[in-house]
């Protein structure tokens, strides 16, 4: 049987993300495996997601900082795997994960190879070290890359200016189920009794790690600012920041009105009782997590980054500096105050949702498949 190998670093991508291309290279008639580090799930606490999916699993002590020696024992267990399976198509993700895929394939003579960029580490407005680092690495590795693939436009320009890739291709993210999230229907007032949420508050709602990147804390300083009790802060996610940001709600006296959920499944529930999306990120790719609220059809106040703005404009939300807490609460208070503004710009991001579709993806990422596959003979 025709072998393809998905790559992470982290084992709870691929069910959380990728499962539309794991169903793709299955219809075409691959035995997909799936190399990641099994030890470090994401995007919940296990590997149960995976069972039944028909995926092979290999092990690979991949670890997320470049500067972690113990990614050369990564490079060696991929190598070997590859040796031992000997694929006929290799797709990676994230930048770690993704340096040593190719890497490793380009030793065991491994390809086509794919990679995906869910957001490139150098971006306008980046620090001068993610530059002087991460760009360097991208650069010569696109000349191990047969199919460069990126979710943004502007990580898509340069690519296909400066790189080398064998093609480089805009996918527009990893599609979100539009027919799914409009079924989806809720009594608002009970999921909030049912989340602890005041019934009449105005609630704001963020998806995403308690990690620096994700940016959770602006918001919580923000709300200690307006000094507004109607507001909440509602955030779905897990990470290592867990204990440092529920003791800045505890310092700034506001750990009534914010709301640390974990790791959800409902969030699409928790998204139709929420009020307002905020989203402030420090970088993104193209997070599906803001274009679910917008097939929720939330407003959104978000972080005027890469990603960000190829889903958010004026008419959908409020664009702000990710470092300036008065503006989140000015755009707060702007969006609270304003059902009339709130309900116009839900609206249009419910209809620009559909540009985003996972039906559309797929048949971009069918062709693109098809395509690799071609030029290498396969």
């Amino acid at each position: 049987m025709k072998k393809a190998l998905l790559v992470t670093h982290v084992s709870g991508f691929v069910p959380q993300f990728e499962m539309g291309n794991v169903k793709i290279l299955q219809d075409m008639g691959y035995e997909v495996h799936y190399a990641s580090n099994y030890r470090n799930p994401s995007y919940g606490d296990d590997n149960r997601r995976l069972d039944g999916t028909g995926i092979i699993r290999h092990q690979v002590d991949f670890e997320r900082s470049p500067y972690s020696l113990k990614n050369v024992t990564a490079y060696r267990q991929l190598k070997q795997v590859m040796e031992e399976e000997r694929f006929e198509l290799v797709h990676c993700h994230n930048p770690m994960s993704g340096v040593i895929t190719r890497l490793a394939a380009h030793a065991t003579n491994t390809r086509p190879v794919i990679y995906t960029a869910h957001g490139f580490h150098f971006y306008k407005g980046a620090p001068l070290k993610n530059w002087l680092f991460y760009y360097p690495v991208e650069y010569l590795l696109s000349f191990y890359t047969d199919q460069q693939i990126c979710i943004n436009l502007e990580d898509f320009k340069r690519a296909k200016r400066y790189f080398h890739a064998g093609m480089v291709n805009y996918v527009p993210g990893v599609g979100i189920d539009i027919k799914k999230i409009r079924k989806v229907q809720i009594d608002a007032g009970k999921k909030r009794k049912d989340l602890g949420l005041p019934e009449q508050a105005i609630v704001l709602v963020s998806a995403g790690e308690l990690i620096t990147r994700k940016n959770h804390e602006i918001v919580i300083r923000a709300l200690k600012t307006m000094k507004d009790r109607r507001f909440v802060y509602v955030i779905c996610g897990h990470g290592e920041l867990d204990t440092y940001l529920k003791g800045v709600t505890r310092d700034l006296q506001v750990e009534d009105q914010v709301f640390f959920l974990g790791y959800r499944t409902d969030i699409l529930e928790i998204y139709k009782a929420s009020d307002i999306c905020v989203f402030p990120s420090f970088q993104e790719g193209l997070p599906v997590a803001l274009m679910e609220a917008m097939a929720v059809g939330l407003p959104v106040i978000c972080s005027d980054i890469r990603g960000n703005t190829d889903l958010i404009d004026s008419n959908g939300g409020i664009l702000v500096n990710p470092i300036d807490e008065e503006a989140y609460t000015n755009a707060i208070v702007k969006l609270g105050e304003d059902k009339h503004l709130r309900k116009m710009m839900g609206e249009y991001n419910w209809k620009k949702a559909e540009k985003f579709d996972a039906e559309k993806v797929r048949d971009v990422m069918l062709e693109i498949y098809g395509e690799v596959l071609k030029r290498n003979g396969r």
